[in-house]
């Protein structure tokens, strides 16, 4: 997955102004304790960042 469908889906389900907030603030538990944006910087894949999002936020199977 690349970054820009990681934040397309973002957008998609927090709203495009709330999703980089979100992704700046919100310690992500499957994340290791981590937000979004320190598991990216950290060098994380998008792909295993979007399923712990998608864990974390409890999105129905067909968005993972």
């Amino acid at each position: 997955m690349r970054l820009t469908e990681f934040w397309a889906r973002m957008d998609h389900h927090l709203g495009p102004a709330y999703a980089r907030t979100w992704a700046e603030t919100q310690v992500v538990q499957e994340l290791g304790g981590r937000t979004v944006d320190q598991a990216l910087a950290e060098g994380e894949a998008a792909k295993a960042v979007w399923r712990a999002v998608w864990k974390h936020l409890n999105l129905p199977a067909s968005e993972r």
